[in-house]
């Protein structure tokens, strides 16, 4: 067994025992509800902030798309970490990518809370359709990924080997997409972002 592993990759999955069964439905579906309300509100609705700000908030999404690159590299050595069979090296890269995406969260929806209006692609030509065919296919999976993220973590930490397996079969692409693609999306709109 490699330094800091854990023999529980090696046993049977029969033979692993949960350490809870309980799977947090309820919790999981009312944050995941609340979190995307929030953002489609934030977006559609008349929540906003009417005042003035003081300071460049543009700076927001350039933090935006540093929290998702960094979340994109723990998720990859998350993965790295659980294929050597490192358990305990794969939960603390697992909650370094939470603790980001939180973190990059906060930062998205006080953005969108500040800013007077979103900043509008202006992108010609091959240019367009490849962007939006990027933001559609990011903002759906930004959606779908929060029930899966949460799932597989309460699975994996619970020990419910059988049911993380599953999930992160679906839920670690979809992250990894999440967060490459959310760089990408800024580096498109950047110059498009007006100081204020």
């Amino acid at each position: 067994m490699r330094e800091g592993g854990s023999s529980a990759l090696n046993e049977s999955p029969n033979s692993i025992q949960p350490t809870s069964g309980r799977n947090f439905t309820a919790w999981i579906i009312g944050i995941s509800l609340v979190a995307n309300a929030i953002i489609l509100a934030l977006f559609f609705g008349p929540i906003g902030y009417k005042g003035s700000v003081g300071w460049d908030i543009t700076v927001l999404p350039r933090i935006n798309a540093i929290l998702n690159s960094f979340t994109f590299i723990f998720l990859v050595a998350a993965l790295v970490s659980i294929l050597r069979k490192n358990i305990k090296l794969h939960k603390g890269f697992i909650l370094a990518a939470f603790s980001s995406t939180l973190l990059f969260l906060v930062t998205y929806l006080t953005f969108h809370y500040l800013s007077p209006e979103t900043a509008k692609f202006g992108g010609e030509g091959i240019v367009r359709p490849i962007y939006f065919t990027i933001l559609i296919t990011h903002s759906f999976l930004a959606a779908v990924i929060v029930p899966l993220a949460l799932f597989a973590l309460v699975w994996g930490w619970t020990m419910q080997v059988q049911k993380h397996k599953r999930i992160v079969r679906w839920a670690m692409p979809i992250w990894l997409y999440v967060s490459f693609t959310g760089v990408i999306v800024y580096l498109f709109m950047a110059p498009y972002y007006v100081s204020g």
